[in-house]
């Protein structure tokens, strides 16, 4: 049976019904922009309408009969001024338009791609915070993500900048491998090529994951803004630290959060040890410490390297020694310890008599150290003594005595340290390229933070004693004599070097005054059978006191 044809009125009514929407739509698009202004006016006036009447309502009853006066003593002024209510009515409308201009809407949420990588994190995390006998658990596959990510944050790349995890109570926080873990799970998921820091609040149950911005390297050696016994090792994080300090960044003056070390009298980590493998910084750590400590103190600086970085040192004000060779070394640091102990004892006598301590035993005295595991396996094979024997002397009565002593070794030389050496250097600096395990065996604990994709010379971490493992950049203090130093770095140390004076200046002879028994100058490279400084200083009545002695020369 052939299909009879669909009469004509059926058959074209959807084109024409199509072309009617489109002719509406296009007359409510042209009205809507003709008419936007008065829109954007119109709905500024409900909003300030609906604004006055929250405030009328929040007023109290007995202050709405002044505002009533105050508001119509208003209106009659409006009408009596000249072009007043024009005014007005110009004003309410530029209000209104104000007020009802379109905004761009505020964020509420995370878009769908950064909802998919919350909901991935949160599955990857469901074995590490779930157990099977936890009758409502936070962490379930398929569970609300929405009740442990209570904050979060994402770059402009979609990338998680910051993130709050509430875990369940029963998560073995307080346990390393537990944590670290974790960590290692998150640092994964999130984009590996940037630094996180993971603080862990067990009391709350909380972890929260921060990216931190790279510590600036520009920042080169300058005189930093520090109380004398303060010393700059470098630069860490804002919120680590409560103080900031004024440096030069280039041709800008920023503020900078520095890691200060204090030493002297008052101090309880007096001594301090940098670790780190060839090309990590320790050297330029301990010459930033020399330039420091050459404001107001004296140096003698032990370079077992024997590679010349601290040449630019030799002859100035205030240094000492600059030895490389083992017996230099060792004639150096046995005048280091009979100075200690002329120290104690100088001290010691002033106190019995009630007077101050003398000046020369006041002024601060560093002793530098640089690779002294290759100096001690120098000294086996010729047959003599460590030169860290004769440090512990230094190392063990050196705060009294405004002495301190700064070591600077590798990690393939640890085992060289003495037993001395790891007890009383209590402040710890790992620079370059390390493991978390060397970072922990170093300073006693793990930093919270993980490796940084690119590690250059200075960057690494620092520990005061007992206090929290901090990131670090030490400032660029390179050898000015180094072809390979730039040539703005070359100048800002030559600026802080000392000028360079007569030898004998730099190390006087203490001559015998009435203060006390007549002394004579003792040299240093002679052999001295001294009592140990306990027993010196016990007694306090020494039968040959020792003389601050001239500088150790160079070896013969």
């Amino acid at each position: 049976m052939a299909r009879r044809p669909l009469p004509r009125i059926l058959s074209s009514g959807s084109a024409s019904i199509t072309r009617s929407r489109e002719i509406a739509r296009t007359a409510a698009d042209s009205a809507t922009d003709v008419l936007h202004p008065l829109i954007t006016v119109v709905r500024g006036l409900r909003l300030l309408a609906v604004s006055g009447r929250q405030k009328w309502v929040a007023t109290p009853k007995e202050r709405r009969g002044p505002k009533l006066f105050l508001g119509a003593a208003c209106v009659l002024v409006v009408a009596l001024v000249p072009y007043g209510p024009i005014l007005a009515l110009i004003t309410v409308m530029g209000a209104a338009a104000w007020k009802g201009r379109e905004r761009t809407p505020v964020r509420t949420g995370p878009d769908e791609s950064e909802t998919a990588r919350l909901r991935s994190l949160y599955e990857a995390l469901v074995p590490y915070f779930s157990t099977a006998d936890d009758p409502d658990p936070l962490f379930a596959h398929g569970g609300d993500w929405t009740k442990a990510f209570d904050q979060y944050a994402f770059d402009q790349d979609g990338r998680l900048t910051r993130l709050r995890i509430s875990y369940p109570a029963y998560f073995t926080d307080g346990e390393a491998a537990a944590r670290s873990r974790i960590e290692q799970l998150l640092h994964t998921k999130s984009g590996r090529g940037r630094e996180y820091h993971f603080g862990w609040d067990e009391e709350a149950n909380r972890l929260v994951m921060t990216v931190l911005d790279a510590l600036p390297t520009t920042i080169a050696a300058q005189r930093f803004v520090a109380a004398p016994g303060e010393t700059v090792l470098g630069f860490t994080d804002p919120d680590s630290v409560s103080r900031t300090v004024p440096v030069r960044d280039g041709d800008t003056t920023v503020d900078a959060s520095p890691v200060v070390w204090r030493t002297g009298g008052r101090s309880t980590e007096p001594h301090l040890l940098a670790v780190g493998h060839p090309g990590g910084g320790t050297t330029t750590l301990v010459r930033s410490i020399a330039l420091q400590a050459l404001q107001n103190g004296d140096v003698i600086i032990v370079d077992g390297s024997g590679a010349g970085e601290y040449a630019a040192l030799t002859g100035r004000n205030g240094v000492l020694a600059v030895e490389s060779g083992v017996g230099g070394a060792l004639a150096t640091l046995e005048w280091a310890a009979h100075e200690t102990e002329r120290r104690l004892i100088t001290a010691n006598l002033a106190r019995q008599s009630g007077r101050p301590a003398p000046d020369d035993i006041r002024r601060p005295l560093w002793i530098l150290l640089d690779r002294p595991g290759v100096l001690g396996h120098l000294a086996a094979a010729d047959g003599r003594p460590d030169p860290q024997e004769l440090l512990r002397i230094p190392l063990r009565h050196g705060r009294a005595a405004q002495v301190t002593v700064v070591l600077a070794e590798q990690f393939d030389a640890l085992d060289t340290l003495t037993e001395t050496v790891r007890t009383h250097t209590r402040a710890r600096a790992v620079l370059g390229p390390a493991s978390h395990e060397q970072i922990e065996a170093v300073l006693g604990a793990g930093p919270h933070t993980t490796p940084p994709p690119e590690v250059p010379a200075g960057r690494g971490y620092v520990r005061l004693g007992t206090g929290p493992v901090l990131r670090l950049q030490v400032p660029a203090t390179p050898d000015p004599y180094d072809d390979a130093t730039s040539d703005a770095h070359r100048q800002a140390v030559l600026d802080l070097l000392p000028g360079r004076g007569d030898p004998m200046e730099a190390a006087p002879v203490h001559e015998s005054s009435d203060e006390g028994p007549a002394t004579a100058p003792v040299p240093v490279a002679a052999e001295t059978a001294a009592a140990p400084v306990e027993a010196m200083v016990a007694e306090a009545r020494p039968s040959e006191p020792l003389a601050k002695a001239q500088p150790a020369g160079a070896e013969s």
